[in-house]
């Protein structure tokens, strides 16, 4: 005896019924309309997990890109000028345990000048021997051996690509700094000013900061802004999810009256939109498997309507109407069971393999879905989650076993002997 006819016999006619040659015998569009339904559900629950996972990937790229050059935390004053006791900031910054790495850091806006070209751009002084423990930026850089020639009095400046591009410079041209304020003269106010020498650039990827972010060395620009050392620390967390409750630590140990500001407050407006717009998709899309699931409606209804008879026969032979519903509650959850393991196993497939898919369908329809020059990616990322995947199978599963509900209701309130009069 194998597993099937151990199961009660609600389970086997159902699953009879859902079989496409057992249906055909009686009626082939019966058996259509079910496998169009189970292929509606499969390419929604696919299309869930395809979108989502690439959605993810861009977000996790993205922040990838954006955490390469900025810190998990920043601690400033709040009047922007220099920090107290910067060593002794430093010091309870580094015995929390979360924290990786800590740097002091100027941060001050500047006006670079390149002949007749004019940019504003964010000033980062950074101290080059602590700034690796904070950027991934700054450790390329290093191991490429520009950051060592930010050397205190030289005034080098590194320049993210596109900030070099649009002022037209590369390593080892001059420039001039502006600095906001001025000097008193005797002719009035004169800004300050002071020549710089490129001394490399950076590819972060993320072009906010490749057209706006300039390193100079620290001491360099304690004197080109005239300050008394470092205006804030920027730390790094072995858990970069962990921010807002190290924030919140710090916020209680830290002494002076000091501004703690974490990556995600910091980005707050990219993160939501991207959440929004993630939740919005995942609505859309879910409409597909909704449709879908209510094909199932059309289905159960005319398998009804066909076995009027075998419902009768049912009854008379002492069948009762929660059994007869079971059984009709049972080919419609067969069906949305297959539905979204078909669909998951090829929504999971591709999402895995997007990297080598994207590629030949770029090549075999002659054009770019991403050009590089606009997104700066070349190819789609995908990130598939937990967290996305089975929520999407068991709304496809929940919807499935609704949607059967009232069609197996009728079932069991067909009279058989109203169902054999003409049989």
């Amino acid at each position: 005896m194998n597993l099937l006819e151990r199961l009660p016999y609600e389970w086997r006619l159902g699953w009879r019924y859902t079989r496409a040659g057992r249906a055909s015998r009686r009626n082939g569009f019966i058996s259509f309309i079910s496998a169009a339904s189970m292929l509606g559900i499969a390419l929604g629950v696919a299309a869930l997990i395809i979108v989502l996972s690439v959605m993810n990937g861009f977000q996790k790229d993205v922040l990838g890109r954006m955490l390469s050059v900025i810190p998990h935390i920043e601690i400033f004053t709040p009047d922007g000028q220099a920090l107290p006791d910067p060593a002794l900031t430093l010091a309870e910054v580094r015995q929390n345990p979360q924290v990786a790495g800590a740097a002091p850091f100027i941060g001050e806006q500047g006006l670079l000048v390149r002949g007749e070209e004019m940019k504003g751009a964010s000033i980062r002084g950074i101290d080059p021997e602590q700034e690796t423990q904070v950027t991934d930026v700054a450790a390329q850089l290093k191991a490429e051996g520009v950051l060592q020639r930010l050397e205190p009095g030289r005034f080098h400046i590194i320049l993210g690509r596109d900030l070099a591009r649009m002022l037209g410079v590369v390593e080892g041209d001059a420039l001039t700094l502006l600095a906001p304020g001025g000097q008193m003269t005797p002719v009035g106010v004169t800004p300050r000013m002071k020549q710089m020498t490129v001394a490399g650039v950076f590819d972060s990827g993320h072009h906010i900061y490749d057209s706006t972010l300039a390193l100079i060395h620290m001491d360099d620009a304690r004197r080109i802004f005239q300050l008394e050392g470092p205006t804030g620390v920027r730390a790094r967390l072995h858990d970069m999810h962990q921010a807002p409750q190290v924030t919140q630590q710090l916020a209680a140990t830290l002494t002076g009256r000091l501004l703690l500001l974490d990556w995600p407050r910091q980005n707050s407006t990219w993160y939501a939109a991207v959440q929004i717009e993630k939740r919005m998709m995942a609505i859309i899309l879910a409409l597909i498997v909704a449709v879908a699931a209510f094909n199932l409606v059309s289905t159960l209804v005319m398998t009804v309507q066909d076995k009027r008879a075998d419902i009768a026969i049912l009854r008379t032979l002492g069948a009762s109407p929660r059994s007869v519903m079971a059984i009709f509650i049972v080919q419609g959850a067969v069906v949305g069971v297959i539905g979204t393991l078909a669909g998951l196993l090829l929504g999971l497939g591709i999402a895995a393999n997007i990297d080598v898919i994207v590629p030949a369908l770029e090549q075999l329809l002659g054009f770019h879905f991403i050009p590089k020059d606009v997104y700066m990616i070349s190819e789609l990322p995908s990130d598939p989650q937990a967290g996305d995947i089975v929520p999407i199978c068991l709304f496809s599963l929940l919807m499935s076993f609704v949607v059967t509900l009232y069609p197996s209701w009728r079932a069991s309130r067909v009279n058989p002997a109203e169902a054999l009069r003409y049989e």
